[in-house]
């Protein structure tokens, strides 16, 4: 099995527990060998600074107290291997069955790092593959790889338009 058939799923810990649950599924995992079916466990957290007292400290905080995110290939015992860990209380999902977290939550979240490498950059030609200006030419005109999206320049009715499009929708003019 491969951690291409894998998908980010939601489970809903006791508060405070979110530590633990994390450190036993892991031990479970190295024990049982399942390394192969359960890929990831992560707490989300950011980063805050906190002023009390005209002292300023930075600290880590839960972004979702009482929620673990889990990597895993949901089979049977993979199933039962997270559940029968104290702490936890269950899956997020609709009735019994787990729903995973689709493409666009995982980003947002920011679980997993994807290297973005793109084909172009500012100031270079490129040809729109997608949406109501398809088929279109403009040049670059800023990239934002955080957001996913690039500005495009094209000329329409004889004038310079900047047009917002997310980077898939573009692809570099290749001579």
């Amino acid at each position: 099995m491969s951690t291409n058939e894998a998908n980010w799923y939601v489970l809903h810990t006791y508060s405070g527990y979110e530590k633990a649950v994390k450190a036993s599924i892991e031990k479970m995992v190295e024990n049982r060998k399942m390394e192969d079916q359960i890929f990831a466990v992560k707490i989300p957290m950011e980063t805050v600074t906190e002023v009390s007292d005209n002292e300023t400290k930075t600290v880590e905080r839960k972004l979702f107290p009482g929620y673990v995110l889990i990597k895993m290939i949901m089979t049977d015992e993979s199933w039962y291997l997270v559940r029968s860990v104290r702490g936890v209380s269950g899956f997020v999902g609709s009735g019994s069955k787990p729903t995973p977290l689709s493409p666009q939550e995982v980003d947002q979240l920011e679980v997993e790092h994807r290297e973005i490498v793109l084909g172009y950059e500012v100031g270079d030609s490129v040809k729109i593959v997608d949406g109501p200006l398809m088929s279109f030419i403009g040049t670059v005109d800023e990239i934002d790889l955080s957001h996913g999206k690039v500005v495009v320049v094209v000329s329409m009715f004889g004038r310079e338009t900047p047009v917002e499009l997310d980077l898939e929708q573009v692809e570099p003019i290749t001579v």
